[in-house]
């Protein structure tokens, strides 16, 4: 089996790593034993040992980056890298025999349609701008707002449902509603709905939302008779300027004209009227004058003068008080006199404790020759046996 530099240098570095964590395992399961061991010293060679291990694993890891970063390039510097040879097929199979038709059928007849459908482009409804005036909605519409197809019929229920549902009606019309289910709106959101016959804008409305967000919504007209003019109608419904939904319908049938209406005209026949006469004006009355009001005399009013209070004096006199005069007293120390030392005189041994204590002394050389022989005995045992 033959193996290039690159995988020898990966399977060198596969087996580094499996033995960093073998010895990592190894030293943790080590150190973990040597606890629940009794003997110190076995204990102490288990974790000695689970430690190296350890050190061990740590070491090879910048190993493994070392050789993973310079091995391969410090081989390829001694040797170079050569070219490996790819067996590419020799043999390509063609085909000698080629096939070609002789006669070639050519169409006679081209067929042209007559009616070419070219497509028309649809404009994208909008607002105008008279009608974006008018708006009065300060929250910004959900843009994952969703309106169902219009359902279009003269009457609705309770529940907002219509009633015989069509596309087409016959005149006289009357109230016609735009029916609709919707879900994720919001109340405060600026609604329009515009309505057109003909492309022609003829009737619109544009109010803010208070349906909640989900249900059944429609919007209605209810114009005069005569105002529903054969033709095609399209409803639109916006939420702010984005457009939503639309759906049509068509009226036929000539609307009804209205009843003539007649008015009354009242001729007023002219009534001779007595001219009042003239009042004489009122004479002028005199006009009283104006009586002299009497001069205010001012009358001075005596001032107050102060009196000055003469100022007394107060005497202060100070009286001196004589000092204690201090009187010392000389003190004479008193010297006290030592006691005398008295010489106490030693105990004279009698013959009794002389002879207790060699006793004890005896007593004290037999354990200790007792002692060193059992010493002697025991290491004789140890080293023989």
């Amino acid at each position: 089996m033959s193996l290039d530099i690159h995988t020898a240098v990966q399977t060198t570095i596969l087996i580094l790593g499996l033995l960093t964590i073998i010895f990592i395992w190894s030293g943790i399961s080590s150190i973990r034993s040597a606890r629940r061991l009794p003997f110190f010293r076995l204990r102490r060679q288990k974790m000695l040992l689970g430690w190296r291990l350890i050190i061990f694993a740590i070491l090879f890891i910048p190993l493994i980056f070392v050789i993973n970063v310079i091995l391969e390039p410090l081989i390829y510097r001694y040797y170079p890298a050569t070219a490996t040879i790819t067996l590419t097929p020799t043999i390509s199979l063609t085909p000698t025999i080629s096939l070609t038709p002789t006669i070639s059928l050519t169409p006679t007849i081209t067929l042209t349609p007559e009616v070419s459908n070219t497509p028309t482009i649809t404009p994208t409804p909008f607002i105008p701008i008279a009608i974006e005036a008018r708006f009065e909605g300060k929250i910004t519409p959900p843009p994952n707002s969703v309106f169902s197809e219009l359902i279009f019929s003269q009457g609705i229920d309770a529940l907002y449902r219509p009633v015989a549902p069509s596309t087409e009606f016959n005149n006289p019309v009357g109230h016609l509603y735009a029916i609709f289910s919707y879900d994720q709106m919001q109340d405060g959101v600026q609604w329009t709905s515009l309505w057109y016959r003909n492309n022609e804008l003829i009737y619109f409305e544009t109010k803010i939302w208070n349906g909640g967000t989900g249900g059944y919504g429609y919007s209605d007209w209810n114009p005069d008779p005569q105002k529903w003019l054969p033709g095609v109608y399209d409803v639109q419904i916006f939420t702010g300027l984005v457009f939503k939904r639309s759906g049509n319908f068509s009226v036929v049938g000539t609307p009804p004209t209205p009843a003539p209406t007649f008015t009354s005209t009242t001729t007023s026949t002219a009534t001779t009227t007595s001219t009042p006469t003239k009042t004489r004006y009122p004479t002028n009355t005199l006009i009283p004058t104006r009586t002299t009001v009497p001069s205010r005399t001012i009358t001075p009013t005596p001032s107050i003068t102060p009196t000055r209070v003469p100022y007394i004096s107060p005497t202060i006199t100070l009286t001196r008080t004589p000092y204690p005069t201090l009187t010392r007293t000389p003190i004479t120390p008193t010297i006290t006199p030592q006691p005398t030392r008295t010489r106490t005189s030693t105990p004279t041994t009698t013959p009794t404790n002389f002879l207790s204590i060699m006793q004890l002394m005896k007593n004290a050389v037999l354990i200790y020759n007792r002692q060193f022989s059992l010493l002697a005995v025991h290491y004789c045992v140890i080293k023989f046996c």
